[in-house]
C-alpha cells in the first residue's frame, strides 16, 4: 500500500510542479480517433507562441479501446524554448487526470523535454491521446 501511494506521488509531482510554473505557450486541438483494439488518432491544432500562432498536425496509436471519439482539447506549454523542439513524439509520464468539472486530461512530454498538459474541453466526449503516445509536426 505505501509503495503504491509513494508511486502515485511520484506521478502526480511533475504535475503539480507544472501547475505553478507559467506556461511557454497554449494549444488548441481537434482530434478523432477510431479504434477496434489497436486504434490510430488524427487531427490538427494551433499553438500559441511568443504572441504568434502555427498549425500543428497530431497522429498516433493506442491500444484497448473499441469506438470512435472526436474532441476539442486545449492545454498549456512548458520547457519550449525554440519552437523546433516542440515537434516530436509525445508519451504520456503520467496517468491522465481529471479537471475540475469532470473533464479528462493528460500530461505528456517528448524526446526534447517539452511538456503539454492538455483536457478535453468538450462536455461528454473523452479522447484518449493513445497509449503509446503521439506525433506533433508543425505545419506550413
Amino acid at each position: 500500500m505505501r509503495l503504491a501511494i509513494i508511486g502515485a506521488m511520484l506521478l502526480i509531482a511533475p504535475i503539480a510542479g507544472a501547475a505553478e510554473e507559467k506556461p511557454d505557450a497554449t494549444v488548441k486541438m481537434t482530434g478523432k480517433a477510431l479504434s477496434v483494439g489497436v486504434g490510430y488518432s488524427w487531427g490538427n491544432g494551433v499553438l500559441t507562441y511568443q504572441g504568434k500562432d502555427y498549425p500543428f498536425s497530431i497522429s498516433g496509436f493506442s491500444a484497448g479501446d473499441i469506438g470512435f471519439n472526436v474532441a476539442e482539447l486545449s492545454g498549456e506549454v512548458f520547457n519550449l524554448k525554440d519552437l523546433a523542439d516542440f515537434n516530436g513524439n509525445y508519451t504520456s509520464f503520467a496517468a491522465g487526470i481529471t479537471v475540475a468539472g469532470g473533464g479528462s486530461g493528460a500530461t505528456m512530454r517528448n524526446q526534447n523535454g517539452v511538456v503539454i498538459n492538455v483536457w478535453a474541453t468538450t462536455q461528454g466526449l473523452m479522447f484518449k491521446l493513445g497509449v503509446d503516445g503521439m506525433k506533433v509536426e508543425l505545419t506550413k
